[in-house]
């Protein structure tokens, strides 16, 4: 990760020079003793408290990161002085039976002094061919920077539903929190999943029928910052969501949860709802496009922004 170590303006013949010359850049994987300093660039950058990228790295640290990859993400140094930085979620992932490796880009951010390395800084963060990069927040200016990295649109919009007006049943289902452990089968991955987003804070639950357990992790949110509702972030496919809509509707409402927002690209059939074009949509780049209700392990449910419903700046 150290490819532009000791580059110099005069080494990169096509771009602006730096606002003084013989400043050397370096790229490098961020480490623990960076925490502050990161935190403190990126508050200033995205106009966040501290303590939210203060704690996003402490999530991080805990994440099981698959290995050789940048467990934080990278930085940028110019003479020792933080410049720039992207946090960068490696995970593991079973997609067809197959693991696979995901990284959701995030919160990146140069310093203006320094905008005309940015695109080589990312270079770098986007250069594993065999990882599928996705960006899930990225704001209005920024999503063409995004199509001009080679990111695609894979999720355009968000279908809004209230499901506790789904009469049907979708035939007999109980829904358990994490706590109990289902008698019919499941698959343990998924039970490592919901543990882990749990811990985020996230509302992680079993849909058990007689023949087995279903998956579903959703983030407590407010719509409009009034309706209180939840954003899904895991299924093992969309329809699991339609078929089981009316209990869960009603699990989700007695507990204050009225509203239900998903990735789509359209109206879903079978689910009562609105289809928002445009709302919060998704890119990604590399070899496994991200199925629908799949965000889990990313910034939305790990560290999002606003701290929804249920998260706190910690103390201190």
């Amino acid at each position: 990760m150290a490819d532009m170590a000791g580059l110099t303006a005069s080494k990169i013949h096509s771009q602006p020079p730096l606002p003084s010359a013989g400043v050397n850049l370096h790229v490098r994987e961020i480490t623990a003793a960076d925490h502050d300093a990161v935190a403190r660039l990126l508050a200033k950058g995205f106009q966040r408290p501290v303590w939210y990228y203060a704690e996003a790295l402490r999530r991080l640290a805990r994440h099981p990161t698959p290995p050789g990859r940048p467990r934080y993400g990278l930085m940028m140094e110019a003479d020792g002085v933080v410049v720039g930085a992207v946090l960068l979620i490696f995970s593991t992932l079973h997609v067809g039976g197959n693991a696979c490796t995901r990284c959701n880009v995030t919160s990146w951010y140069v310093e203006p002094g320094y905008k005309a390395y940015a695109a080589v800084f990312m270079s770098r963060a986007l250069r594993h061919k065999d990882v599928t990069y996705v960006n899930i927040s990225a704001r209005p200016a920024a999503r063409p920077v995004a199509l001009a990295q080679g990111f695609q649109c894979y999720s355009n919009g968000q279908y809004v539903s209230v499901p506790v007006l789904h009469l049907r049943s979708g035939g007999p289902v109980k829904i358990y929190g994490i706590q109990t452990v289902p008698d019919v089968p499941f698959d343990p991955m998924d039970r490592e999943l919901l543990t882990a987003h749990a811990e985020f804070g996230c509302l992680s639950l079993w849909c058990v029928t007689p023949e087995r357990a279903y998956p579903l992790v959703f983030l407590p949110r407010r719509f409009k910052r009034i309706v209180p509702g939840v954003q899904l972030i895991y299924c093992r496919d969309v329809e699991d969501v339609v078929r089981f809509a009316g209990p869960l509707g009603r699990f989700l409402a007695a507990r204050g949860k009225f509203v239900v927002s998903i990735d789509a690209n359209g109206p879903i059939a079978g689910l009562p709802g609105h289809y928002v074009e445009g709302k919060s949509p998704r890119f990604f780049k590399g070899p496994q496009p991200p199925r629908l209700g799949d965000i889990a392990y990313t910034q939305g449910a790990m560290f999002p922004w606003p701290w929804y419903v249920g998260h706190q700046p910690p103390a201190g």
